[in-house]
């Protein structure tokens, strides 16, 4: 392997000097060197606003998702190369799948969130404002792409997916990265990189990767910037007191690992499927990874009385791992990273000993096949007990990053909140019970303390992904020793990498700078029915005022035959009494039907289907005897990709129809949707 390659200024560059030594998790033999000596990160920096930054603000939305949608693609390509190396970080098979086609799954994931954004390379935050009586005034926030760079420091676990999850999420929203991955893993992510840099699909500056010491990067970010840390509590706290960082108050989001626990809910008996859910759970995230997991269970609740059938069958269940060379097919745990990591889980246990007893396993021997225990990182997984875990608190304060939980028992449902609490804050919890009223009970009690919880049941055990697995559409993070951070979260971890503007004026400036138009602002009457253009020729503001109609008894009663809708309201003179109507009112539907009957085209032409209504209000009644007109504008224009290759292109277009009365009085307001065909 080698020196591994720094990533940097469009180049592929090695560091000075011999570089800091990677080793083969299984057989401890060096595999290559990494090292970052002599590297100018300020240039690194640099690159990445002034080349990076500008090429992805280019782009839209749309483009940008495109973008990810392709390189997901392009990785898929080389799994059997990328699985090959993660073989020699330890990981099974089935490790690295999560690893490597979980962080490929990433990019699909918010490839597809595109469609979520207009396609521009900015976007609006929630609905626009009243600011003043008349409406001539209000306000609109605004979120644009940041001018720097995206800094994200990843731990060692999970080489692809540390890398993936996160790239995924700037790049959507227009920023570039530098990924600075764990050294001791880094050579897996350098050759996921360097397939990425082959493929030319990022545009130059996009991604930037170094592979080492982050040596003085820090000293170079400012305020448009946002770093990431994903590792332990310790290391994330001193980053996040980095000078540079507290004086440009650069945005800081950590991921810190955190003692995660599963509560075995009162109601479960040994004979019940939950119970078989529960064992399955914690076996898979203590060896899963050889749990280093940064949300892998580190704490098992359950009821007292429950308390010797559980480690029971848990005994059982971790008897069943074969453990050894993750190349094999039959082994299901593989070593830990490296010996410095599994000297560093014994040193954790051992100071779990002080208020605990090992029921299973041991921190001195283990058997494995197809490989050497002496010479690779391997270690039994680890089940604890600790019989008072409200005066005995080793559980709740010192983690052991390996194939390491610790079993204690609680009475009652409170308890179990209150024991969940004392982790001081984690990513991830679960709750598995098959009653709802102690579910609700423990969600609102615990989640304060907990970044995601996990119910767990017959109803969603087929098909759930488990305690441990973040998904991207998911908020990813957790309160206190977790690291009081969020990320991924799909739109929500988007708006992480832009700033928010809040912008005050007329409601045709603020339509001017958003695309999107806003009621009271100013209407284009060209005399062309919208109808009859094109989606291209189609202008924000492009306004129809409509001919009237005027609203009959006989419309009322037909409508309601015809819909079946009698409600009393509509139909019975004798029943408005104490009601908000003092004689028979015209179904809301109806209006926006006799709206659509004013404003629709009736020949063929660029529309091609109503798509659907958002954001329908009916402001005010309308009884027989009101007339009513429509005034019809472009409000906001969405390109539609095709679904298949045949299809003739076209576009969303987005209608503000406001129906008023003979006092120009707004009725019924609702956005309309409808599909309108591009130029060939």
């Amino acid at each position: 392997m080698g020196i591994l390659g720094n990533y940097i200024t469009g180049s592929w560059i090695t560091g000075d000097g011999a570089g800091q030594p990677l080793y083969n998790a299984v057989n401890g033999e060096e595999i290559g060197r990494a090292g970052t000596q002599g590297l100018d990160f300020a240039a690194i920096l640099d690159y990445a606003r002034k080349t990076g930054n500008p090429a992805l603000r280019r782009m839209s939305f749309h483009q940008r998702g495109l973008m990810l949608k392709a390189l997901a693609l392009h990785l898929r390509e080389h799994l059997a190369d990328f699985y090959r190396t993660s073989y020699l970080t330890g990981a099974t098979r089935a490790d690295s799948f999560i690893d490597i086609e979980g962080g490929i799954g990433n990019l699909f994931a918010y490839a597809s969130l595109r469609r979520k954004f207009p396609d521009d390379f900015f976007c609006t935050d929630g609905e626009a404002v009243g600011l003043s009586k008349g409406g001539s005034f209000i306000g609109q926030h605004i979120l644009v792409p940041k001018e720097g760079v995206a800094i994200h420091i990843n731990a060692f676990n999970f080489p692809v997916w540390g890398m993936l999850e996160k790239i995924a999420v700037n790049l959507l929203a227009g920023v570039p990265a530098v990924v600075k991955p764990a050294t001791a893993t880094s050579y897996l992510t350098e050759a996921v990189v360097r397939v990425i840099a082959s493929s030319g699909i990022l545009p130059p500056g996009a991604l930037q990767l170094i592979c080492g010491s982050a040596g003085n990067l820090l000293d170079f970010v400012d305020s448009q910037d946002t770093v990431t840390f994903t590792g332990s509590a310790v290391t994330g706290r001193l980053l996040k007191s980095h000078p540079r960082i507290v004086s440009e108050n650069t945005p800081f989001n950590m991921e810190a690992d955190s003692l995660n626990c599963l509560v075995l809910g009162e109601d479960v008996l040994p004979s019940t499927p939950e119970w078989d859910f529960f064992i399955k759970e914690v076996r898979k995230e203590m060896t899963i990874k050889a749990g280093q997991k940064c949300t892998a269970i580190r704490r098992i609740f359950v009821p007292a009385s429950k308390l010797e059938d559980a480690w029971q069958d848990l005994r059982n269940a971790l008897a069943r791992t074969v453990i050894g060379n993750p190349e094999q097919e039959n082994v299901r745990m593989g070593p830990l990273a490296g010996e410095a990591q599994r000297e560093e889980v014994r040193a954790q246990v051992s100071r779990l000993l002080a208020s605990s007893q090992i029921l299973y396993g041991s921190l001195d021997s283990v058997e494995v096949v197809g490989a050497d225990a002496r010479k690779g990182a391997f270690l039994s997984p680890l089940l604890l007990l600790n019989e008072d875990p409200f005066h005995r608190e080793e559980a709740h304060t010192i983690e052991a990053f390996g194939p390491v939980s610790t079993l204690m028992p609680y009475k009652g449902t409170d308890e179990a909140i209150a024991l969940s609490k004392k982790g001081k804050g984690s990513l991830c919890s679960t709750i598995v019970t098959a009653s709802e009223h102690i579910a609700r009970r423990y969600v609102l009690g615990a989640a304060t303390h907990h970044g995601r919880i996990l119910i767990l049941n017959k109803d969603c055990a087929a098909e759930s992904t488990g305690h441990g697995s973040p998904l991207p559409l998911l908020v990813h993070g957790g309160p206190g020793r977790a690291g009081g951070g969020e990320e991924m979260g799909g739109v929500r971890g988007v708006k992480h990498y832009m700033q928010r503007v809040a912008l005050q004026g007329s409601p045709t400036a603020i339509t001017a700078v958003t695309g999107i138009y806003q009621p009271r602002g100013r209407q284009n009457l060209d005399g062309r029915h919208p109808f009859r253009k094109y989606f291209e020729e189609l202008e924000i503001g492009d306004t129809l005022v409509t001919h009237r109609r005027t609203i009959t008894e006989a419309d009322i009663g037909n409508f309601a035959n015809l819909s079946w809708d009698h409600f009393y309201a509509h139909t019975d003179h004798h029943s408005l009494e104490d009601t908000l109507f003092d004689r028979p009112v015209a179904h809301g539907y109806f209006i926006l039907s006799a709206a659509a009957g004013l404003f629709v085209d009736a020949g063929k032409g660029p529309v091609l289907l109503n798509y659907g209504i958002e954001e329908c209000r009916f402001l005010k009644p309308v009884y027989a005897g009101t007339t009513i007109g429509v005034r019809l504008t472009c409000k906001e224009k969405i390109p539609q990709e095709p679904k298949e290759p045949d299809d003739s292109p076209r576009g969303i277009v987005k209608w503000y129809a406001d129906v008023y009365d003979e006092k120009e009085e707004s009725v019924a307001v609702a956005t309309i949707l409808t599909l309108v065909r591009r130029k060939e």
